[in-house]
């Protein structure tokens, strides 16, 4: 019996819309028996996580196909090419060609030059599979260059989906009953001025909001807030459709170390948007990103990352050990040793548990709204407006958004019984 390809992703929601895209072209081309794997390149230990699967695949499937694609292996297609497991490899701009997947394909190497990558076509999509909120694409690459990260070579430089292209896409999604669009990119808030006019993503939103009546939640991946504009600001804390939660690209609270990262934004940026945000729309809540151990970085640097997290008012951090990628200036700077990476990481991670926990039991009494996500032994599994995972004691079907007020905090998920 001849299996529908499968899509294994790694990494970030742009890689998940992406999989959706591959997923439907590979179906239309016909393929079977075939496994896709998307890669991420973020840090060294997600291509290793991702050649150990492309392993253990071959190994427990040893008549499928195997395509391998996304940002480690446009980084270095050799790396995957050179795999005896590996069929085929496909660059991050060829992944979205439907003609890559064609059933007479026999080029074993499709991975063109990134950076003359000029424009981002959409991909229209009618759902995800198992999912109640759907991501948009509305920008891809990067013209920034931190010194740590290697994704834009992976991606090549920022350019945008026109404005039309986007809301056609999430017209489509919301007709198809969902009721949560994530907006998502490489980065997001440099979306629009290589797009005629130069709209910005405050202006995409307003427009989303306002020709989509029906979409009952707006999202924002991780953004960038030097680049937040006044409209996007005004989005943020007046629309009650924008959910009250975003992560932020920090990467570290000292200045030095932002400095040497090549970031744009200073400590003092950080502390006083987050603020700014909080005046304005007390409710909102913040997650970031922050690299411990980056390279110079010192005890006394670390200790002003750890107090950013309370400056900040934190709620959910993604810590990343410093992870050197080759071909990133960082990568030749002085090291800090791998165990005090690892060590500053966990101490990093204990915090932002710490400040989880907190929030999670502070909200116990207080009345939410939830999008399910999927039923499980007669209770109901979702997400609050501020992205908290919530438990409904009550029979609901995926795609509900439930009013219900928060009884217990128990296992890192909010405890909830419906509200009449």
């Amino acid at each position: 019996m001849k299996n529908k390809p499968q899509v294994v992703t790694f990494g970030c929601r742009l890689n998940t819309y992406e999989s959706e895209v591959m997923k439907h072209h590979a179906e239309e081309a016909g393929l079977h028996d075939t496994v896709i794997f998307n890669t991420c390149a973020v840090t060294a230990e997600a291509t290793r996580q991702a050649r150990q699967s492309i392993r253990r695949t071959r190994k427990d499937n040893p008549d499928v196909k195997i395509i391998v694609t996304g940002c480690a292996a446009q980084i270095n297609p050799k790396e995957f090419i050179d795999m005896d497991e590996v069929d085929q490899v496909l660059g991050n701009e060829e992944k979205l060609q439907a003609e890559s997947f064609g059933l007479d394909s026999t080029e074993k190497l499709l991975v063109n030059d990134i950076m003359s990558v000029k424009e981002t076509a959409n991909h229209l999509i009618d759902g995800y599979e198992e999912r109640t909120r759907a991501f948009v694409q509305v920008q891809n690459g990067c013209d920034h260059r931190c010194t740590f990260c290697i994704i834009p070579y992976g991606r090549g430089n920022s350019r945008s989906v026109p404005m039309g292209e986007v809301i056609t896409q999430v017209q489509r999604l919301v007709e198809n009953g969902y009721q949560e669009v994530i907006i998502t990119g490489v980065d997001i808030t440099s979306y629009g001025p290589d797009l005629p006019g130069a709209p910005t993503l405050g202006a995409l939103c307003q427009k989303i909001l306002k020709l989509v009546p029906d979409l009952q939640r707006l999202r924002l991946s991780s953004i960038d807030s030097i680049e937040i504009d006044e409209v996007l600001f005004q989005v943020i804390t007046e629309e009650k459709r924008m959910m009250p939660h975003l992560h932020l690209s920090l990467q570290a609270g000292d200045n030095m170390v932002l400095k040497r990262m090549k970031r744009r934004h200073s400590r003092e940026d950080s502390i006083e948007f987050c603020k700014r945000v909080r005046a304005a729309r007390p409710d909102v809540t913040f997650g970031a990103d922050i690299i411990a151990g980056f390279p110079t970085e010192t005890e006394k640097m670390f200790q002003n990352s750890l107090k950013l997290v309370e400056d900040c008012g934190l709620t959910y951090l993604h810590v990343f050990p410093y992870s050197a990628r080759e071909g990133t200036p960082a990568a030749k700077m002085p090291a800090v040793a791998g165990n005090i990476r690892k060590e500053r990481a966990a101490r990093l991670r204990a915090l932002g548990n710490e400040k989880f926990d907190s929030y999670m039991s502070a909200q116990v009494g207080s009345v939410v709204s939830i999008l399910v996500e999927k039923e499980q032994d007669k209770s109901a599994i979702g997400h609050t407006e501020h992205f908290a995972p919530a438990k409904i004691l009550a029979d609901l079907p995926a795609g509900y958004i439930a009013k219900a007020r928060v009884t217990g905090y128990e296992n890192g998920i909010l405890i909830t019984e419906l509200v009449d």
